[in-house]
């Protein structure tokens, strides 16, 4: 029988990004997802589970999320991947850097743009690209189904939403950042993730996991007036 997936969730940086590392135990190839800092940490785990990174993915382009982009693209020639939308937002990286008072990280190419309803596949899996905007223009989620003939085969045993900053366990993304919409959010995760099956396990880009299930039954800033 076929082992389980790889997923391990890497609380990085100084403001506690979530970088996922999503492996298939059988091919060893991985996606990587917001790889904010502390990339060394992503390197052991990559080496551990003897994985190969095919895909580095942004879901937006806020410094936490995109600064060891650079860094890991060069350690795994994986190409680096975002949305269109948010390209401006990576090229303000040195202006984010310094509203924090840090120094800028190096920057890397991007090698791809993302679009709602692209498929990325690795290994034996495939998700969906959901573009979520409203914490920033070009932010995205991934739906990682578990009912696809190819992620049943690996053990998917319940489906996976990597959600950003979008969504939070009982909270929403910030919108007072540029590119921001607290009316555009709102839309993105009722018409895009709320309609995802509810047993969905959700991995925001910040904090704990939660579900579609419990978003929609306690979330104070989901409840429709």
């Amino acid at each position: 029988m076929a082992e389980r997936l790889i997923h391990e969730v890497l609380p990085v940086g100084m403001l506690a990004c979530n970088c996922s590392i999503v492996g298939d135990p059988e091919t060893g190839e991985a996606l990587v997802l917001d790889p904010g800092d502390e990339i060394e940490r992503a390197i052991e785990v990559i080496e551990r589970h003897r994985l190969t990174v095919r895909l580095i993915v942004s879901t937006h382009s806020h410094i936490d999320h995109v600064g060891g982009l650079a860094k890991l693209h060069r350690t795994t020639g994986a190409p680096v991947l975002m949305h269109g939308d948010d390209l401006d937002l990576y090229a303000a990286l040195p202006m984010q850097a310094e509203w924090l008072g840090i120094e800028p990280p190096e920057m890397t190419k991007v090698d791809g743009l993302l679009k709602d309803g692209d498929a990325l596949g690795w290994g034996g899996f495939r998700a969906q690209v959901i573009h979520t905007p409203g914490h920033s223009r070009g932010s995205l989620s991934l739906y990682l189904p578990a009912d696809s003939p190819e992620n049943a085969k690996k053990l998917v045993e319940t489906p996976r939403l990597f959600a950003g900053d979008t969504l939070f366990a009982g909270s929403i993304g910030r919108t007072d950042l540029w590119g921001g919409s607290f009316d555009q959010i709102l839309r993105s995760i009722h018409e895009k993730l709320l309609v995802l099956p509810e047993e969905t396990v959700v991995f925001p880009g910040h904090g704990p996991a939660t579900t579609v299930a419990e978003e929609k039954k306690s979330n104070p800033f989901l409840r429709r007036r």
